[in-house]
């Protein structure tokens, strides 16, 4: 019984054509989809509307197809806003190929009863390898030590000044979520002590917490911050920030550029008021200010902390996983609001 009811599912799968398939909106492509093409994001359970392909002016294009639309795939290059919504009254799902939602007005989602989902864990271990990469590398100078063996100052000029060690130090972790725990997993193993700040202390935990991201600061010799962007964390690494962190103290960006205080940030990196930086955000991408590229304390990376192909990989199987449900009527599988 079982087998014939599977067998007619997949016939009826089968039958459907593709103009009576729900359509999935994407306004720009998702770099996933860039990296590993649209094969693997294809489904038998909706079809992709991609607005670029489109000769028409996008308004236009919105309006033609607004009845039809029951779903979007975005990512941060593609912003869905209240105004967008507004345009598409059949929506019912938003998907985000990303772990953060900064680009998604979740406010207006969650009031015309649109659900969203993210990367979830998807990108948490890459981006903890990444984060804790770039630690050791401005500690260590590999980077910098890097090119001056490849410019050939090692003959002329003798040997590159130390680096510095990065077993015991004190590392505050800024936002203690899915990819902050990997995170705190690493450091332990390298022989750290862990100390962080979070939107509210976690009971299970012993790691010491601080509610005030200045009196981490203080209590830290390195800072890896990887919160989401919201209203109250924009800028929230701040000159306080910075002066409680010392001439010794190290930060480490893999969240969102606009977490920290971008000029401020490089004012004290060229005064010599932190000691590096490890950044792969910025708060204007991709233009980085120009002052980093003349410091060797500072490592920068094109906003690829959390980008393998593995993960892309496994990116790909959620996001397809997330909208087979939402159009099979089964639970989301990564939820960031489910109505």
């Amino acid at each position: 019984m079982e087998d014939q009811e599977e067998q007619q599912d997949r016939t009826s799968d089968q039958n459907h054509k593709p103009q009576d398939l729900p359509q999935v909106l994407l306004l720009k492509p998702p770099p996933v989809l860039s990296v590993i093409g649209e094969q693997p994001f294809l489904s038998n359970k909706y079809q992709f509307l991609k607005a670029w392909e489109s000769p028409l002016p996008l308004l236009q294009f919105l309006t033609a197809h607004a009845d039809s639309i029951q779903a979007i795939l975005c990512s941060g290059a593609a912003p869905v806003t209240d105004d967008l919504l507004q345009l598409l009254p059949s929506v019912r799902l938003v998907v985000t190929a990303s772990a953060g939602t900064n680009h998604i007005d979740l406010e207006a989602c969650h009031r015309r009863g649109i659900s969203v989902t993210n990367a979830g864990n998807v990108f948490s271990d890459d981006g903890a390898d990444a984060a804790v990469g770039l630690l050791i590398d401005v500690l260590r100078k590999i980077t910098a030590s890097d090119r001056y063996v490849r410019q050939g100052l090692w003959v002329n000029e003798g040997d590159y000044p130390l680096g510095s060690k990065l077993r015991g130090k004190r590392v505050g972790i800024v936002g203690l979520g899915g990819i902050g725990l990997e995170i705190a997993k690493r450091l332990e193993a390298f022989g750290c002590n862990v100390l962080y700040n979070s939107r509210k202390k976690k009971a299970h935990l012993s790691y010491p917490f601080y509610s005030d991201v200045r009196q981490l600061a203080a209590n830290s010799d390195a800072l890896i911050i990887c919160c989401a962007l919201t209203d109250q964390t924009r800028h929230m690494i701040d000159k306080d920030v910075f002066l409680a962190l010392g001439k010794e103290g190290v930060i480490v960006n893999i969240g969102r550029g606009a977490i920290v205080d971008e000029k401020e940030m490089v004012r004290c990196l060229v005064h010599g008021e932190i000691a590096g930086a490890g950044l792969d955000v910025f708060e204007n991408e991709p233009d980085v200010p120009k002052e980093l590229f003349e410091l060797d304390n500072v490592v920068l990376s094109p906003h690829r902390a959390v980008f393998t192909p593995e993960s892309f990989m496994a990116l790909c199987e959620l996001v397809v996983g997330n909208l087979e449900a939402f159009f099979s009527n089964s639970p989301l599988l990564s939820p960031v609001i489910d109505v």
